[in-house]
């Protein structure tokens, strides 16, 4: 997984791999609309339209918005398409990462009527599951404009979307932590207490082993060693060690005033990642202490689909 940079404070940092609609992520929807054609129809028929709707019928539909919201997911319309083979044409009238107002139109959905019944639940299901997570990002985003900090995601998400959750964690203008256990170090607590590793020391066994084993399998020995702590204490201990990143766990804003002094008098080229009691009424108070990371879980973990529906039109 390559590693990117990124400008801060006139320093070049590493940044973790953003997400893109690329053939990975394309692949990963193609698995869920495989899975959930199966879940609809169990290798048989929608057998409500079939037997109410005339196989010549011809039918028209808008994508409708019907709350304000950020668009996540309209590329996974022609996978659905593919998927399912249908006879249907599909245009889109925004862009992931628009923000549309209710009512808005999304998209326009036509062709066999019997097609477009039988696939609008998975569509709708798949841009309202995407799109909530969109939205709920921006007003995290929005909720620290002004401040040095950037929201970022975790890996607190659906089994299976991972990838797919992530990218509309970008369409909703956050940022991508490492997508899983092979892009990145990331020492937590548990791998400390049963490491018996100061963090310090942790952080160095990292520097070692990373050249010396990943080169060897063809890996990144430049990704990313990020160390959580949960002590100023801790922090002491890291800094000199400069990994990448630190994680600052459930530090309250005067914790973490002082952790970025203490990490501004000694290695000023380290990020700080605040983590833990983050939601939308603390996440501010939080991005004003000048971290310039702040993740949150709820990112994936409690969006509520946007409402999107069709209204047919012909």
């Amino acid at each position: 997984m390559a590693v990117t940079g990124v400008v801060v404070k006139d320093a070049v940092v590493k940044e973790f791999r953003q997400s893109a609609w690329d053939e990975t992520i394309a692949d990963d929807c193609r698995q869920l609309v495989r899975l959930a054609v199966r879940e609809d129809l169990d290798r048989a028929h929608d057998w409500t339209t079939v037997a109410l709707i005339p196989p010549a019928a011809r039918g028209r539909a808008t994508v409708v918005a019907r709350q304000a919201g950020t668009v996540a997911g309209l590329p996974a319309a022609a996978l659905v398409q593919d998927e399912m083979n249908l006879d249907a044409v599909w245009e889109p009238r925004v862009a992931d990462g628009q923000s549309v107002n209710p009512r808005d139109h999304l998209a326009v959905f036509s062709g066999a009527t019997r097609d477009l019944l039988t696939a609008e639940r998975l569509l709708l299901n798949l841009l309202g599951r995407l799109s909530g997570i969109a939205t709920l990002t921006r007003r995290y985003v929005d909720a620290v404009a002004g401040t040095p900090a950037r929201i970022y995601d975790t890996r607190k998400t659906t089994p299976g979307w991972r990838r797919l959750e992530k990218y509309a964690v970008r369409c909703g203008g956050g940022y991508n932590h490492r997508t899983g256990l092979f892009d990145a170090v990331l020492i937590k607590d548990n791998h400390l207490a049963l490491g018996g590793y100061a963090p310090g020391d942790a952080v160095r066994r990292a520097r070692e082993f990373l050249p010396a084993m990943l080169s060897d399998a063809g890996a990144d020995v430049a990704m990313i060693v990020e160390v959580e702590v949960d002590t100023l204490v801790q922090l002491d201990d890291v800094l000199p060690c400069r990994p990448d990143i630190v994680l600052l766990d459930n530090m309250s804003p005067d914790q973490l005033r002082a952790a970025i002094a203490r990490r501004d008098a000694v290695a000023p080229e380290v990020q700080l990642e605040a983590s833990g009691g983050v939601n939308l009424n603390t996440v501010r108070t939080i991005a004003e202490t000048g971290v310039e990371r702040i993740s949150v879980g709820a990112l994936t973990h409690s969006a509520v689909s946007l409402d999107v529906a069709l209204d047919w039109v012909g």
